[in-house]
Parts: C-alpha cells; structure tokens; sequence
C-alpha cells in the first residue's frame, strides 16, 4: 500500500473520515464545518464537494447541483451525484430537469430511475405499458419511483386489472408488504387484507376467500405465504375454497403451493405443478418448474418451462445449457451442440459443462507477455485509481471498489493487466482478479487465478490430504484474498470462519489457547478452515457438492438436501436444485475455480465433471455441528 502519510495528511484525512460520517447523517452544519479544514488540494476534494451537497439535497437549487456536475464531470462521485439527483427530480416531478440530466442512467441497472424515466413519459402522454411490464418484476426494490409508476398506468388505463393482479402475486411471492398493500387499494380492495395475507397468512386465510376478484387474489397471496411454512394447511385452504375459484384462480394457487414445495424440495411438487398447468408463471416460478422437472428427468418440462421464460432470462448460461441438454435428450444433437458451442467457456460453471459435453476440458492459457513498467505506470497515472488507492488506505472499500470499476472503463487488455498488477503491488488481490476478469481476449492465469500463501497453505492442506485446488477456489470466492475481510453474519478471514466454527474446530484439532481476535491471523485462519473443510468433506463422504455446500450453507442444511433424494442424482443437476440462491451460485463458482486451479497446479486439462459426480442418497451419522 501506499507509503505513511505525513502528519498533516494524516489529520487531513481524519477530517475527511469525519466529513464523510457527518454526511451521511445528513448533518449539514457540521458537514461545512469539516468541510473548511480541508485544503482545495486535498486528493479526494471531488467527495468533499458531494459531502458538502449530499446533506442539503433535498432543498438544493438546481443550478447548484449542476454546477458540482459540471465540475467534476466524467468521474465515479459525479455519476453517483447524477444518480442521485435524479432520484431528487423525480420525486419532486421535475419531468423537464430530470431528461435533462438523465442521459444513459435512464437505461442503467437502477431500477427506480428507469421507473421515473418511463413515468416521465408517461406524465406527458406516452404509451409506456409494455415497458414498465416488462421492467416491473421486483416489488421489494420498486420504492417511490415504481408504486407511483403503477399507480399512473392504472389511473391512465395502460394498466390493467390483470396487470395490477400480477402485481399482487409479485408483491406476494417476492414478500413485500408495502406493495401489496398499494396494488390491493388500486384494486379497491383492502389493504389491511392485502399486509395480513404477506404478513399472517394464517390471520387472512380464517378471514375467508372474499367475493370479488381482488379480495380471492389476496386470500391467493395468503395460500402461497402459508405454503412456506406449512404445505399442509396452504393445501387444504386451496382446497377448501377451490368452488369459489376460477379455473384459473386455482391453478394460480397451486403454482404458488408447487413453488414453495419445490423450494422445500417435496416429493409432490411435480404434482402440484401439474395442476398449475396452463396459467402464466413468474419468473422464479418457471425457474423451479424447471429445476423439479430436472430432478425428475422430465426433459419436455424441462423445455417447455425454460421456452416460456423471458428472453433475457432464458438467455442465462444456465438455462441456454440445460435448454441444450433437452435438445440433446430429444435427440437433436446437432442443434444440441451449437448452443453447447455457444456458451462453451473455462471462465464459469455451465460454461465448462459445456466444453465437457462437447469432448473437450479446461486448458488453462498460454502465460501472457507480462505487463511492462512504463504500462504499469501509465494506468497509475489514472485519477480514479489514484482515488481508489486512497479510498483503500483509509479502509472505505465501497467507495474504494467504485472508484477503481470506474478507472476500467474503456481500457483494453493490455491496460487491464497493467491495473491488475497495480493492485497486485497494492496488496489488492481482490482488484487484480475482478480486473483481470475483464479482459476479452487476453487471459492471464496468475492474475484470475492468483495463489498466494502458498508456503502457508500448501503444507496445511498436504497434511490432511486436501485438494489444494479445491481449497483456493473456495478461497477465492469466499474473500477474493482478502484477509481482513469480514462477512455480515460475522465470519472473518481468508477462509470466512465463523467464530462459532472456529471455536468449535479449534477444540477438536487441540487448539487450546483459540480465541475469536486469531481468526484475522492468516497461519490460524488456514489451520481451522482447511480443517474444517476436510471434516466437511469427510462427514459427506468425500462429495465436493455437498461439502461445499456445506461450507456455506451449514452441514445441517446440505444434510436436509441430500435426505431428499431416493436414488443417486446427475451432480450437476442437484447443484441447480439447491434451494438457496446464494448457495447454488457459491458452489457452482468454487467448483469452476477449482477446475481452473487444477489446471494451474497440474499442468494439464480438467473436466468439471470429475467434481460433479452424482450425489447420493445414503446419510449417515452427523459428526458436525
């Protein structure tokens, strides 16, 4: 990291460390107050101007804020500024300032400017409908911009009751109150009612089903929130009610029942799905069809389900390659391996798969030139990654990692590299693999796939007859080499131990003197994670699927998965059926790393497959906690 700062930069960015809280309490006197101790020099002056506003935002002229976009233009705070700003606009209806300022963040990821954009137009006449139906999928993150977006097309007539109904499934599904409650007055309907069936469902359900076809939807919404906790009693209301419903209407409660059943991974969930048949699916429901359908070895389910996702849905690796295998199980090969062809890649999970279907392994790439001095340099003359070197030696890693994907834009491969070494020499590993994994056309394998504390690692894993490349690709996706890292639910280090784990494991390997400060000690960190890692891997029998599920999710709950299973399953087709999303996706990506390190440490080509061997059903006595 950058050299010590002297005492006067010291005090300069003990100011700023101030500044920056006091902003973000929108503290607005103290904030000037901050403010004034800082040179105009200073390195970070850019984030003293946005402190100065941010707190004033609110009550800000127009002409002011422009005037702090005009002055630091084209930079990481100004667009964080912009986008802000625009929030501001909308929520005032300043339709007219908000075009003005909103340029490409009108189609960027944030999904409550793209509301404004489209209410915008829609203020003024526009037929915006299909857009916003396309757009409006998510009702936890639609916050002001998109309930007043709905709220327009349905007084505008662009929406629909229809339209205004899937809302509420969405809102129930995706277990949002506040938008249920919302969609339900639109509808005329109460929304008390619409809070109790997300919130009680039991309450909303006793209720009864309702007369008009808001009120059914709701007790609807009440039968899926019920089929999470209990299948049972969401069944038997369905049922119940079952004369009082549509067509229709039932099979909207069964899809939500076969949801939460596939989610709990319940043997009638293929036949709940069946009584689903012929009704509209979300998104996350056409997913778990298609998961159950894989489980069962249903390929024409399997197609059906994936053909009636979205475009951009149906376009994930994921579903392009399982979409490929039920080609191939309906005997169109060649069809079959042209999308395999497609997605065919080292770099991810199906990617590699895919390679395996089509004859051929991970081969990792010839090393490139390495990057010289003078391109080292050159990228480090960047002034947001000179931002980002500051923002990391004041420990602000978001603003830090903001910072430094904003300097990449536009640079090529060989800048790329450049940056990633930089990072490197920075003791930023995790910057030089996400760097590095930008890169199009050059593929340097030290950078994506770094191993450092090799003299650390190594022995540790050697003695407890661990597969090194197993170990590094869990490494890398739990820290990215980050040693301090920290996790929300309070794991630490370079292998994420929880306190609780390392205590636990501290005791069974003698570890007598173990205390919860050792887990940020590197030596100590990779003593108790790759220990752990091996009881895991020992208790499952030597599966690398289920322990690293494991890893993540709790032995417990990789334990409950595998109980579900009555014959030997396709590895990687439990690996797609793994209820958590944050876990399905950490195994798949420690597996693909994994296989890259192999082909590293060994010198030769890798098939993911022998990773992915098919899970069994037997179980066996716990040994972890």
């Amino acid at each position: 990291m950058p050299g010590a700062p002297t005492t006067d930069a010291r005090a300069d960015d003990d100011n700023f460390l101030l500044l920056r809280e006091a902003a973000r309490q929108n503290d607005a006197a103290r904030v000037n107050a901050l403010a004034s101790r800082l040179p105009g020099n200073y390195p970070l002056a850019s984030y003293v101007d946005y402190y100065r506003l941010k707190p004033r935002l609110r009550d800000a002229a127009p002409d002011e804020v422009r005037e702090v976009l005009r002055r630091h233009e084209g930079t990481a705070v100004a667009e964080q500024l912009r986008g802000e700003w625009l929030l501001e606009l909308g929520r005032r209806r300043d339709w007219a300032g908000f075009e003005r300022e909103a340029g490409q963040l009108a189609r960027s990821d944030n999904l409550q400017i793209r509301c404004y954009a489209l209410l915008a137009r829609a203020s003024r006449g526009e037929q915006v409908g299909q857009e916003a139906r396309a757009l409006l999928g998510n009702p936890p993150a639609y916050g002001e911009a998109c309930a007043a977006l709905v709220a327009q097309l349905s007084q505008s007539g662009q929406f629909s009751d229809a339209d205004l109904l899937w809302q509420l499934r969405l809102a129930g599904e995706a277990d949002a109150t506040g938008p249920a409650r919302r969609i339900a007055l639109l509808l005329g309907a109460s929304d008390t009612r619409a809070a109790q069936a997300v919130d009680v469902p039991a309450v909303a359900m006793a209720r009864g089903i309702g007369n008009t076809r808001a009120e059914r939807a709701i007790y609807l919404v009440a039968v899926g929130r019920m089929a999470r906790t209990s299948l049972k009693l969401a069944t038997v209301g369905l049922q119940k009610n079952s004369p009082k419903l549509s067509s229709e209407e039932r099979a909207i409660g069964w899809a939500s029942i076969a949801h939460a059943a596939s989610i709990a991974l319940a043997p009638e969930a293929a036949t709940y799905w069946q009584r689903a048949h012929g009704v509209p699916l979300t998104n996350e429901q056409l997913q778990w069809q298609a998961r159950i359908a894989l489980r069962h070895g249903n390929w024409k389910l399997v197609r059906s389900s994936i053909e009636a996702m979205p475009p951009a849905l149906r376009a994930e690796n994921a579903w392009t390659y399982w979409l490929a295998r039920a080609d191939r199980h309906g005997g169109r090969t060649q069809e079959a391996n042209a999308v395999f062809e497609r997605i065919a890649s080292p770099h991810h999970f199906y990617g590699q798969l895919a390679l395996d279907e089509l004859g051929r392994q991970v081969v990792a790439p010839p090393p490139v030139p390495p990057v010289t001095a003078a391109e080292v340099a050159a990228v480090g003359a960047n002034p947001s990654l000179q931002r980002a070197l500051r923002f990391y030696a004041l420990r602000l890693r978001a603003e830090g990692n903001r910072e430094w994907s904003w300097g990449l834009h536009g640079m090529t491969d060989r800048q790329l590299l450049a940056a990633g070494e930089l990072a490197r020499r920075n003791e930023l590993l995790d910057r030089t693999v996400e760097t590095s994994l930008r890169t199009r056309t050059e593929f340097d394998y030290a950078q994506r796939f770094p191993a450092p504390h090799l003299e650390v690692l190594q022995p540790a894993a050697q003695s407890l007859g661990l597969d090194k490349a197993w170990v590094y690709g869990l490494i890398r996706q739990e820290s990215r080499f980050i040693t301090d890292a920290r996790s929300g639910v309070g794991a630490s280090g370079l292998m994420q131990v929880m306190p609780a784990t390392g205590k636990w494991v501290a005791a069974k390997i003698g570890m007598d003197n173990f205390v919860h400060g050792m887990l940020n000690d590197l030596r100590t960190n990779i003593t108790l994670g790759a220990n752990y890692m091996n009881m895991v891997l020992e208790n499952f029998d030597g599966d690398e699927i289920l322990a690293t599920a494991a890893y993540n999710a709790g032995p417990s709950r990789a334990r409950a998965w595998r109980a579900k299973l009555d014959a030997p399953m396709e590895g990687a087709v439990f690996v797609e059926s793994i209820p958590f999303s944050e876990t399905r996706n950490y195994v798949r990506n420690v597996l693909a790393n994994a296989t890259n390190y192999a082909a590293v440490f060994e010198n030769k080509p890798q098939s993911i497959r022998t990773r992915l061997r098919p899970v069994q059903p037997r179980a066996r006595a716990a040994i972890l906690p």
